[in-house]
């Protein structure tokens, strides 16, 4: 490290070709102030020493950032920057930060006052909010619309949000000069804090307003009426942009989300556009076939039962799901039926199936092919047992 006649610290190093500052920084040549600037933090938090100890690669990627953001973001150095290059008359700044000398006290000003709050940010956007809605799967699939009270911090009328009383204004806050932050120096470093005075948002209240107690807003229940497009699942958002709580001194509200939660129905199952149901059949129906009513969302239909059905058999109603809440064609119920075995069977019932099942007892394997399979299976599993032992 070396010293200058002036006594200002900076970190010597090789003279090297400079490269482009848009370069540098990652951006067009046509880029605003403002993607310079978020180009710069990125980099400059990326780069930075603390964060890369023993790092020389880093720390002169870290001293071309700086370098670059100085001259562009200066709007006179970066109009003469875009004409003349490196050679621009008055170059003198260009070097400041860069390759002639790195001033330690600037860099660590810098990133600490510009990247962690440096410099008046100005009034706060309100606070984004979040419902919680439960809705029918009804609801969910045909779409509804739904009236909400939702408390909020909104805008107090008495003082339009300034927080001082109906005709008076805030002040200028003396000790940051409207600025909202202090500059501390602690040797050569400089560091950046928030104004204790007016906590940074550099105004004072003298004659704070009565309603709302110079906060600028104020507590209330506001009512939104929230149309709920066909389709939605749970885990959707719906944005309603500007109906969260009022921003600061007039600034933007921030944004409503709606979250959507589909309660559970007693028949329908949803998987995401197909809708799922059990249909309980008895085995006679089940045998021999024959028709049932079955319940959709649009309504009863006949579902016709083939003869032979086995139970865990699934038909397919095409349509009859839930529409993509993006738009296209809708998804398909899917009918699962079991077949349900009767329960509390009179005697006469027992006796004629019993004499049912020695109707079939001849040959089983006809009339039931997998549970004949079945017990093939288990036969020759107990067979090869048999004779591993």
């Amino acid at each position: 490290m070396k010293k200058d006649c002036c006594g200002s610290f900076y970190i010597g190093f090789k003279k090297m070709t400079k490269r482009d500052y848009y370069e540098i920084l990652a951006v067009s040549r046509n880029a605003t102030d403002v993607e310079i600037k978020q180009s710069y933090r990125r980099l400059a938090m990326k780069h930075h020493p603390d964060r890369n100890p023993d790092d020389n690669q880093a720390e002169e990627m870290f001293k071309e950032v700086k370098e670059a953001y100085e001259v562009l973001s200066n709007s006179q150095k970066r109009a003469a920057y875009d004409q003349f290059g490196h050679n621009a008359p008055g170059g003198g700044g260009f070097d400041g930060a860069g390759m002639g000398g790195f001033n330690v006290s600037d860099i660590f000003g810098d990133i600490f006052g510009d990247i962690f709050g440096g410099g008046r940010a100005g009034p706060q956007r309100g606070a984004d909010l979040r419902y919680n809605l439960d809705v029918t799967l009804e609801n969910a699939v045909f779409g509804t619309t739904v009236e909400l009270t939702i408390p909020v911090q909104a805008t107090c009328e008495e003082c339009s949000g300034s927080g001082a009383r109906k005709g008076s204004s805030p002040i200028t806050c003396k000790d940051c000069e409207g600025y909202g932050q202090v500059r501390m120096q602690q040797g050569f470093f400089s560091v950046q804090q928030t104004c204790p005075t007016c906590r940074g948002k550099g105004k004072m209240i003298l004659d704070p307003c009565t309603a709302c107690r110079g906060k600028g807003r104020r507590k209330q229940n506001k009512k939104l009426s929230v149309k709920i497009p066909p389709g939605v699942d749970t885990g959707d958002r719906i944005r309603l942009t500007n109906e969260g709580e009022a921003g600061e001194e007039g600034a933007p509200s921030g944004d409503l989300y709606v979250q959507i939660n589909v309660k559970q129905h007693p028949i329908f199952e949803r998987d995401g556009v197909n809708l799922h149901c059990e249909v309980p059949i008895s085995f006679v129906i089940a045998a021999v076939g024959g028709e049932l009513d079955v319940p959709t969302l649009n309504g009863k239909i006949k579902l016709k039962i083939p003869t032979e059905t086995q139970s865990g058999k699934v038909f397919r109603l095409r349509g009859m799901g839930v529409p993509p809440v993006r738009g296209g064609g809708s998804g398909d119920l899917l009918c699962k039926v079991t077949v349900e075995t009767p329960i509390n069977l009179t005697p006469k019932q027992k006796e004629l199936l019993k004499e049912f099942e020695n109707t079939m007892s001849a040959d089983n394997s006809h009339h039931s092919p997998r549970s004949s399979s079945w017990f093939n299976r288990v036969k020759k599993f107990f067979e090869e047992m048999k004779f591993r032992e």
